[in-house]
């Protein structure tokens, strides 16, 4: 007859056994023909092979020099709506990093149970309880732990994780978003208040015109048609002043709602005021690192890569560890007793072995997920070099043509002050007057907008060079990785 020594390790044996044999069942799932086809494409295949350039500040809009613009922004990013749900759900990513981190752990549940019963007289429990009614009363303290043998919890833990950072980087992104929105959107009225200041001085040009053609048709100098070609242009320079009132007030509004307080006064501010930013030369090498959007794109990838792998796992077994001890009765009165101790520990393996294709779907999807953020990557990889460049090809651009355009208003200028006196002086008619003047009001107009949109392209090449977001050194050497993870291994 086995001794209790031998029954324990005859027990733990068969445990044992059975574990493995769980084992090598788990290794005829079929995972086979289901791989992530999408491939993450190294940075120097961007172009990106240039020095870094200088890092752009995290409040790059106090260089233009205007504490109204500074507040505006200070204001938005802490009032705006928009960024208030961004920030929302960072708060539920990490919520679920929560969850699938005390997947992880060991689970302790504590219960007390207390039941009315009568038992039945022709039952397995003999007399006298059969035919009784009793109070039957538990109190027990469990815990239950899944060993995490083949990493789905771990795996799962670790796309959590990164969904997570890819939520923290949306919210930086949308940061320098709404920055940029609210300088455009300031800079577009600064060019409203400048165009506004054009259409009025060219009105009282036009008056004092019109008062020279008056004067000299009353004095037999002029016909009627000079005069009437004087009239016409004065409700013409009127209507343009009611326009960019009007353009104004709903750049006003616009600016307000992205600032969170749509009863805000808002000073408009001449271009000149605002102080032009420098630009570097060219795309700089580490721009995948700088760009929140393309961060949090590359931390998707990185969780999707995750939940591949916890699909993986899904087709081990599952084991688990259960131990539990407590007090069960009869009765309330011998619930604490010694002799109502119970208490038992085992584990359990649960195997997958027939599931109709639930599994190879839940991979497929999850393969299918990592392809979709890498192309996702690679794509905002691609557009972000190309807005850079852009803006980098537009700012410069802008710069020569405001040097032309200022040769080309000194001789309009000049030119319509010749008109002008040889009109004065008989010498000419008031059609060259009005022809000079038109080429005069163009290029005022053309200075406005490209004074505009040199703040404009300013703005818009700080956002495209990251807006001063500023990664930590794991999200550097992330960013800089030409493969995920898994292709790594």
């Amino acid at each position: 007859m086995p001794t209790e020594q031998q029954s324990k390790q005859t027990f733990v044996t068969h445990r044992w056994t059975a574990l493995g044999a769980a084992v090598l069942l788990a290794g005829c799932a079929n995972m086979s023909g289901i791989a992530p086809e999408a491939k993450l494409r190294p940075p120097d295949t961007f172009g990106l092979r240039g020095d870094a350039a200088t890092q752009v500040s995290a409040q790059w809009w106090r260089d233009f020099g205007d504490p109204q613009l500074d507040a505006l922004i200070t204001q938005a990013l802490r009032d705006n709506p928009n960024l208030r749900v961004a920030q929302a759900r960072l708060a539920r990513a990490r919520a679920v990093l929560e969850v699938a981190n005390a997947a992880t752990l060991p689970q302790v549940n504590g219960s007390l149970e207390v039941t009315r019963q009568r038992y039945t007289e022709n039952g397995l429990v003999p007399p006298p309880i059969a035919g009784s009614v009793r109070d039957i009363s538990t109190l027990q303290l469990g815990t239950n732990w899944e060993i995490d043998f083949f990493g789905k919890y771990s795996q799962a833990l670790e796309a959590a994780l990164g969904t997570s950072r890819a939520a923290d980087a949306d919210v930086q992104a949308a940061r320098v978003l709404l920055a940029s929105q609210v300088a455009r959107s300031y800079f577009q009225l600064a060019r409203l208040h400048d165009q506004l200041a054009v259409a009025e001085r060219t009105l009282a040009q036009r008056q004092e015109s019109h008062k020279l053609v008056r004067d000299r048709v009353n004095a037999g100098l002029d016909t009627t048609l000079e005069l009437r070609q004087s009239e016409g242009a004065l409700p013409e320079a009127r209507q343009q002043i009611e326009a960019l009132r009007e353009q104004s007030q709903t750049t006003r509004n616009a600016l307000a709602a992205l600032v969170g307080q749509p009863d805000i006064a808002i000073a408009a501010k001449p271009l000149a005021a605002l102080k032009p930013v420098a630009i570097p030369a060219a795309v700089p090498a580490d721009l995948l690192g700088r760009r929140a959007e393309i961060v949090a794109a590359r931390w998707r990838v990185e969780a999707a890569g995750h939940e591949v792998e916890s699909a993986k796992a899904q087709f081990y077994p599952n084991i688990s560890l259960t131990a539990f001890v407590g007090l069960s009765s009869i009765g309330l009165g011998k619930l604490l007793d010694p002799g109502s101790l119970q208490a038992g520990v085992g584990p359990a393996i649960h195997l997958p072995i027939f599931d109709a294709g639930r599994l190879r779907a839940n991979l497929r999807g999850k393969t299918a997920d990592l392809d979709a953020a890498v192309e996702s990557y690679n794509g905002a990889v691609l557009d972000a070099v190309r807005e850079t460049a852009d803006q980098l090809t537009a700012a410069q651009s802008v710069a020569r043509q405001q040097a032309d355009q200022r040769a080309a208003q000194t001789a309009a200028e000049q030119a319509y002050g010749i008109a002008l006196q040889r009109y004065r002086a008989g010498l000419g008619t008031y059609l060259n007057v009005l022809a000079a003047e038109t080429a005069v009001l163009n290029q005022r107009r053309l200075a406005v907008d490209l004074a505009a949109r040199a703040l404009d392209t300013r703005v818009q090449l700080m956002r495209a060079l990251g807006g001063g977001f500023t990664p930590d050194a794991e999200t550097q050497q992330l960013a800089a990785q030409p493969s995920t993870r898994k292709e790594q291994q």
